[in-house]
């Protein structure tokens, strides 16, 4: 009934409240009426926390919001990605905000700073509580968010933060640690200092089998980062690792090297429980570690020249990943997060489960600010290759200086550009990808299988891209799997409408050219493409609450560039990014259905329906096309 007056807005809210109150009196160990509670408070608080008024209230809310986020996690993990997210959010936020305020104001309303004091340790006291009662495995679902905060301006918070911190790390030291020595590798020695504080702790010095592996994860990212950065020979030729590097060699291949699992996304992705148990083990029991490498390294024909070595695990596989220099890969691991997320709320919902939606992932690893391991994914090949390949094969392939001869410069006027697109540029491209399903899926069933697998793949991160303003979709970022069809989406530091903020901005909402609209079949969008994007369009609505719980510590997270601007960057990043609080909202906004375009302004929230037909439209629209920058490939 309280959800019901709420969607409806047939009551007051503080008349509804007491509504909630008394779903959780009456169903009391039942996790969805805590959250329910908990996240109606939350919206409640929103209303009237900017006004000094009531501020005595704003503060009892916060308390009270902290206590049944956490309590439900008492019940179950079903929403704990809205639970976990939002309870560690308001509790830094607020102590942040405290000692930001304790240094500026020291001797103006004395009263009010007292009174936030008391509120604030009242916070802390919950948090120690749940820290206590919670099994670590709820914690370590927000690790990401926890060791972006490490460097908190307020003691109390920071002591709570280490504690937890060094939990995690010492009941899942392999996945972890992946993830914190990323930071401890930090250019700021301000995070490094509380990095060394944690791993210097009395209670990871006495887990004597830890602090070796510690100690070998310590080297083994060292060695990395020093492959990444070393000088490269000539691309594409292989080296041997143990005249090139031989100390990485040596160190994996030791005797006494340590358990270092192969960080692979499916060791490090977190399986939960549908029940809270305390006995719950969230990452596979059959891991593989580091056992040795092969000799062989490939130096690859890129820009960066990423290097591509192989591990040999303790199963006698081989297991390649890309060493990657001169790239921050921390965007995409966050990316890979939540996409596994996106992927868990899509397993859950029938219609979605039944249709085999999903979004492939594979691991990205952070060494430091400027490198990291990327996981190989085999068999994949890049969109742009694949088409140029066979416009070489029929013999209509554009030579490059044709594309510099009838390109439009970015001030010439639309009607030159549209003109351009459609007489110059679209009659020399024809759509070909289907070609190469066909040829590569020779029999019936396979070739229809791995269509319908491009259609579900695209759809899928169409709709996801769109929601968090993913951009750059250009054919080097979007690759094909040649043994099964799937679209897999590669490089996610165009986030947050960056693409807008180009010199040649970005005006599509996805990539949906005519060569995978032809690829999908005479039907081209309407039929699965189209249903699938509303399905997934309509399971992220259904889960706006978990998502944006995600979405918003990105506000606050330092180890996340919301800007180029590297000065303007405080070494603590406690301070919220005005910049990163509008894309925070803009996401908010798609999830609920407004479309904001370049072409139209803000819209009232649209149906699901609605709201795929505008974006397809948007993503097709010739306007659009032949607006974008050349090398986005436009008439691909």
């Amino acid at each position: 009934m309280a959800i019901y007056n709420d969607e409806n807005v047939n009551i007051d809210m503080e008349t509804n409240v007491n509504n909630y109150k008394s779903a959780v009196e009456v169903c009391r160990n039942w996790e969805k009426s805590v959250v329910c509670f908990a996240q109606y408070k939350y919206k409640y608080l929103r209303t009237f926390c900017d006004n000094p008024e009531f501020l005595t209230k704003t503060l009892e809310f916060q308390v009270d919001i902290i206590y049944y986020f956490g309590k439900s996690l008492e019940y179950g993990c079903e929403y704990i990605y809205q639970s976990m997210p939002r309870m560690l959010s308001i509790w830094l936020d607020f102590g942040t905000q405290l000692a930001q305020d304790c240094i500026s104001i020291p001797n103006r309303n004395t009263s009010n700073l007292a009174e936030r004091r008391a509120t604030m340790d009242k916070m802390t006291t919950l948090i120690e509580t749940f820290i206590e009662r919670l099994p670590t495995y709820m914690f370590m679902t927000a690790f990401s968010q926890l060791i972006s905060r490490i460097c908190h301006p307020l003691k109390d918070c920071y002591k709570i933060l280490r504690r937890v911190i060094i939990k995690i790390i010492i009941a899942y030291p392999q996945q972890a640690l992946w993830m914190f020595l990323s930071v401890y590798k930090s250019p700021y020695t301000v995070r490094v200092k509380k990095c060394e504080d944690v791993l210097r702790s009395s209670e990871i010095q006495k887990e004597g089998a830890l602090c070796q592996i510690i100690s070998d994860f310590r080297d083994l990212f060292d060695k990395l980062i020093e492959l990444g950065n070393k000088a490269n020979p000539e691309k594409g030729a292989p080296i041997s690792i143990k005249s090139f590097l031989g100390s990485l060699y040596r160190l994996v291949s030791s005797p006494s090297f340590s358990k270092v699992v192969i960080p692979l996304q499916k060791f490090r992705t977190i399986s939960l429980p549908r029940s809270t148990s305390s006995y719950h083990n969230p990452f596979p029991e059959d891991m593989v570690y580091i056992l040795g490498m092969k000799e062989e390294v490939v130096v690859l024909a890129s820009l960066q020249k990423p290097k591509k070595l192989t591990f040999i695990g303790t199963d006698g596989k081989q297991y390649p990943m890309m060493c990657k220099p001169n790239d921050d890969l921390r965007l995409d691991s966050r990316m890979m997060e939540f996409n596994s997320i996106v992927n868990m709320y899509l397993q859950r919902d029938a219609e979605a489960r039944d249709r085999g939606l999903y979004i492939r992932t594979y691991s990205a690893v952070p060494l430091s600010d400027t490198s990291g391991l990327i996981e190989w994914v085999p068999n994949l090949v890049g969109l742009r290759v694949v088409i140029t390949s066979i416009y070489k094969q029929t013999g209509i392939a554009m030579p490059a200086r044709k594309y510099k001869e009838i390109c439009c410069s970015r001030n010439d006027p639309l009607s030159k550009k549209r003109e351009v697109f459609l007489m110059k540029l679209l009659p020399c491209h024809p759509p070909v990808l289907r070609e190469w399903y066909l040829r590569q899926f020779s029999h019936p069933t396979s070739w229809y299988l791995a269509r319908t697998s491009l259609v579900r793949t695209l759809s899928v991160m169409s709709i996801v891209g769109f929601m968090l303003g993913l951009g750059d979709r250009h054919g080097e970022n979007i690759l094909l799997d040649s043994t099964c069809g799937d679209i897999v989406h590669v490089d996610f530091n165009c986030l947050f409408n960056k693409g807008e903020r180009f010199d040649w901005p970005e005006r599509v909402p996805f990539r949906l050219t005519h060569n995978l609209v032809n690829a999908m079949g005479p039907t081209g969008v309407e039929g699965l493409y189209r249903h699938s994007c509303e399905i997934t369009t309509r399971v992220m609505r259904q889960q706006i609450d978990q998502l944006m719980s995600v979405v918003r510590p990105f506000c606050y997270d330092p180890l996340v560039s919301w800007n180029t601007d590297k000065n303007a960057r405080d070494e603590n990043a406690e301070m919220t990014n005005e910049k990163a609080l509008e894309d925070i909202q803009n996401i908010e906004s798609r999830l609920q259905g407004i479309v904001r375009t370049r072409n139209r302004a803000q819209s009232i929230p649209l149906s699901v329906e609605g709201q795929v037909r505008t974006l397809i439209a948007e993503a097709t629209n010739i306007d659009n096309l032949c607006q974008m920058y050349i090398g986005w490939g436009p008439y691909l």
